[in-house]
């Protein structure tokens, strides 16, 4: 996102999440100041109770979901992002803002967005990002694929419906797909994020298509509509079931004919 952004503020106004802030402090958390430190800025959190403070940050939701989310019309992740990204730069930058101080409108034009983000100063991003791994968990589809990003990485078959792990460093281009004893079970090039590819190495698609065809059998079906009289079993079964009171089971057309011509 700050790539996106073209650099980043000197200054990260956060929420008082315990991941950043130490909670009941303004302390940043010793695991997140080196990632303050990578990217050079200093940590200011949002004061206690106020939530005032922050009503900027929810009016541009209200303004996103109302002007664009009602409207959205994208059925994949990368068609609403594209549309997103239109949104923004078309809607979103062309939104005048007033000036910071009164004495400055007399005779200005109010600027946009657009134009207020253009001049403003950000710092630049190192040249890699923050050394962080992501690491999620993953069930496996009846397609021996797991679910990373709007993609599709395949695994060995025979884990349907088995928990993996998936690992990915940043700044990498890989992700390792690893299992619940943490074993590596298969390594992918990531494809572009939302893109809705199935990314599937060649000994996974041999494994996938033996399993496959060797399910198959030359063997003739079953016949399930098939309509047997009880045997001699199943005869003498119903009659220890039923005692005195069962009957024989007429299965014979003909002895119904005959019966139905004596009752006429």
């Amino acid at each position: 996102m700050l790539r996106r952004f073209g650099g980043t503020a000197r200054v990260w106004r956060t929420d008082r999440l315990a991941t950043v802030i130490v909670p009941g402090t303004r302390q940043v958390q010793p695991s997140f100041a080196p990632v303050a430190r990578h990217y050079g800025v200093s940590v200011e959190p949002c004061p206690p109770r106020r939530g005032n403070r922050k009503g900027s940050v929810e009016s541009a939701v209200r303004f996103v979901c109302g002007r664009w989310w009602r409207t959205m019309t994208a059925t994949t992740m990368a068609e609403a992002q594209g549309s997103l990204d239109r949104f923004c730069a078309t809607v979103g930058d062309a939104r005048p803002r007033p000036l910071a101080r009164l004495g400055d409108a007399a005779g200005k034009r109010h600027p946009t967005v657009g134009e207020l983000a253009d001049a403003e100063p950000l710092l630049a991003l190192p040249a890699a990002p923050y050394p962080a791994t992501i690491e999620v968990a993953r069930p496996v589809g009846t397609d021996a694929t797991v679910a990373f990003r709007g993609n599709r990485y395949s695994v060995p078959p025979g884990l349907t419906g088995t928990e993996l792990t998936l690992r990915h460093r940043l700044g990498t281009a890989t992700l390792a797909i690893c299992s619940a004893a943490g074993s590596l079970l298969a390594s992918h090039r990531l494809a572009v994020a939302g893109a809705g590819m199935i990314v599937r190495t060649g000994a996974h698609r041999a494994a996938l298509e033996g399993v496959v065809l060797g399910a198959f059998t030359t063997d003739r079906p079953c016949d399930r509509k098939a309509n047997h009289p009880p045997g001699p079993a199943a005869l003498a079964a119903a009659a220890r079931l039923l005692g005195g009171e069962g009957r024989e089971v007429t299965v014979d057309l003909g002895r119904y004919a005959e019966f139905a011509e004596g009752v006429r």
